[in-house]
C-alpha cells in the first residue's frame, strides 16, 4: 500500500494551496525581474539623454536653441519620473515576491509535516495486520488533514491580502504616471499598429485565451491538462481556443500539424511574412513543421507592437502564460490565421 499517496488523498485542499502559492511565487519573481529591467533601462536613457542634450546645447546658440532646451528639460524630467515610478513598482513587487515565497515555503512545510505524520499512522495500521487497526489508522489520518489545511488556508488568505495591497499601490503609481508625458501620449489613428487589425474571430480567440491565463497542468510536471491528451500541450491549448471562437479545426497536440492545417486551408504564412501576424493568429516556434525537433512550440498572438509580439501560450512553465518575444524569423518559422 502506498501510504503517502493515501495520505495525500485526504489533503487535496492543502496540496492545492501549495500549488496555487507556487504559481503566484513564480509570477511575482518574473514581474520583479521585468520591472528591474525597465527601471534600469529608463535610468540609463535618462542619463544618456541628459548628457547628450547638454553636449548639443553647449555648441548651439542659434535660432531654436531655447525651444530645444525647453523640450529637452521636459523629456529629461519625464524620464526621471517614469524611471522612479518603475523603481518604486519594483520594490512593491519585490516585497510581494518575498511574501509569496515565504507563504509557499510555510505551506510546503505543512505538507511535509502532515505527510510524515499521516504516513506514520497509516504504516502502523498496516503493520498491525488487522482490518480494524487499518481502518482506525485511515480515520486518524483523515482527521489530521483539516488541522493542516486550516493553517494553509490562513497563509493563503494572508498572501492574497498582500497581493491586493500591492495591486492598490501599483494602481496609485499608475495614476501618478497618467500625466507624466510618457505613458499618456495618444496614438494617432494613422499610426495604430496591428492590434487594430484584429478580425472579429481574432478578438474572440484572444478573449478565450485570456480567460485561461493562470491555468496550470495538474499535478505540476505531469502534462495533464484540460485541453487535450496528457502530452506537451501548447498546441492543444491553441487549437482548443480556436475551437471556442468557432474555428473548424480539431484539437491538434502537435504544432506542426497546425501549420499543415493552415497550408491546406490557405491560412498559413512563412517566416518572411511574419508582418502579417495579427491578434488571434498562432505563431509557431522553430525551423519548420516536420517534427518536434523543428516545430517546438506555439502561442496565440495577443498583440503586435513594432517588432514585439505578445502571446498567450499554453504549457509555458507548466501553465497558460503571457509572454513577449521579438517578431523574428530566428524565433518563428511561420504563423496561421484562424
Amino acid at each position: 500500500m502506498d501510504t503517502a499517496a493515501l495520505a495525500h488523498s485526504f489533503a487535496k485542499d492543502l496540496l492545492a494551496h501549495r500549488t496555487k502559492l507556487a504559481g503566484k511565487a513564480e509570477d511575482a519573481v518574473r514581474a520583479e525581474y521585468a520591472l528591474h529591467q525597465v527601471a534600469g533601462t529608463l535610468d540609463a536613457q535618462h542619463d544618456a539623454y541628459h548628457k547628450e542634450s547638454a553636449t548639443v546645447l553647449e555648441h548651439w546658440h542659434g535660432h531654436g536653441a531655447d525651444g530645444f532646451r525647453h523640450t529637452s528639460a521636459k523629456l529629461t524630467k519625464e524620464l526621471r519620473i517614469t524611471g522612479a515610478a518603475g523603481a518604486a513598482a519594483e520594490k512593491v513587487v519585490a516585497h510581494v515576491a518575498s511574501t509569496v515565497d515565504s507563504g509557499h515555503t510555510a505551506v510546503q512545510r505543512l505538507v511535509d509535516e502532515y505527510t510524515a505524520q499521516a504516513k506514520q499512522v497509516l504504516d502502523a495500521g498496516v503493520a498491525a495486520g488487522t482490518q480494524a487497526a487499518l481502518m482506525r489508522a485511515v480515520g486518524h489520518a483523515a482527521d489530521l488533514a483539516p488541522q493542516y489545511t486550516r493553517q494553509s488556508a490562513s497563509t493563503l488568505r494572508h498572501v492574497d491580502a498582500e497581493l491586493k495591497a500591492a495591486a492598490k499601490k501599483l494602481h496609485e503609481l499608475r495614476k501618478d504616471l497618467t500625466h507624466d508625458g510618457v505613458l499618456d501620449k495618444p496614438v494617432h489613428p494613422a499610426k495604430a499598429t496591428h492590434p487594430s487589425k484584429a478580425s472579429g474571430r481574432g478578438k474572440d480567440v484572444v478573449h478565450a485565451a485570456r480567460t485561461q491565463l493562470g491555468v496550470r497542468e495538474n499535478p505540476p510536471g505531469s502534462n495533464r491538462n484540460p485541453y487535450g491528451p496528457t502530452a506537451a500541450w501548447c498546441s492543444s491549448f491553441a487549437t482548443a481556443m480556436w475551437r471556442k471562437a468557432g474555428v473548424q479545426i480539431p484539437v491538434l497536440p502537435f504544432s506542426g500539424d497546425v501549420f499543415h492545417w493552415g497550408e491546406r486551408n490557405g491560412h498559413a504564412y512563412g517566416k518572411h511574412a511574419l508582418h502579417e501576424a495579427r491578434p488571434g493568429d498562432v505563431l509557431i516556434f522553430g525551423t519548420g513543421p516536420q517534427n518536434t525537433s523543428t516545430s517546438t512550440h506555439i502561442g496565440i498572438v495577443e498583440k503586435v507592437e513594432g517588432n514585439q509580439v505578445t502571446m498567450i501560450e499554453g504549457n509555458s512553465g507548466d501553465a497558460v502564460r503571457r509572454n513577449t518575444h521579438t517578431l523574428s524569423a530566428s524565433t518563428f518559422y511561420g504563423g496561421v490565421h484562424p
